[in-house]
């Protein structure tokens, strides 16, 4: 997976928000609101490139003192949402 073009993470007035800039994000048209871990899940999956659920979780546990199962299933959560909302492909 990778974070798809034209999707940008932003802070808006203290709030972490994933924006759609230029014509590839025309039809997004409204600002994702980011927790403070989905913000980081997004800037390590932009610094992976292209990622997987499990090396975002891997990265996390050696990032944050989570367990590998727990990391795991909140990522794979949240990319489901991402998926979904269709700003990772």
């Amino acid at each position: 997976m990778k974070i798809k073009k034209g999707f940008v993470l932003r802070e808006v007035c203290g709030q972490n928000v994933i924006v759609g800039e230029g014509l590839d994000a025309i039809n997004f048209g409204r600002m994702l609101s980011l927790n403070n871990t989905a913000a980081w899940i997004w800037k390590e999956g932009i610094r992976q490139g292209e990622f997987t659920a499990q090396s975002l979780a891997v990265a996390m546990c050696e990032e944050y003192d989570v367990a590998p199962d727990r990391a795991l299933k909140d990522i794979e959560a949240t990319l489901a949402q991402w998926l979904e909302l269709n700003v990772i492909e």
